[in-house]
């Protein structure tokens, strides 16, 4: 891993990383403290996903200012 990301190519794309997905990730776990899943079986898991996007997203709309 250390070759692949010491490379010009390998910068470019690991520097990606950090603008796209994972700060996402790190609001919900660390943040939110969402870092579990409280309920059983997949499609009830998934909207439980879905309900942390939510949250996600609608903070990002309020902070920018987004009115209706």
């Amino acid at each position: 891993m250390r070759q692949a990301i010491d490379t010009p190519r390998g910068r470019a794309i690991y520097s990606q990383r950090m603008a796209t997905v994972e700060p996402v990730f790190a609001n919900l776990r660390f943040n939110k403290r969402l870092d579990r899943f409280t309920l059983r079986g997949q499609p009830k898991v998934n909207t439980q996903w879905q309900l942390y996007c939510l949250v996600h997203n609608i903070e990002k709309l309020a902070r920018s200012g987004y009115a209706v």
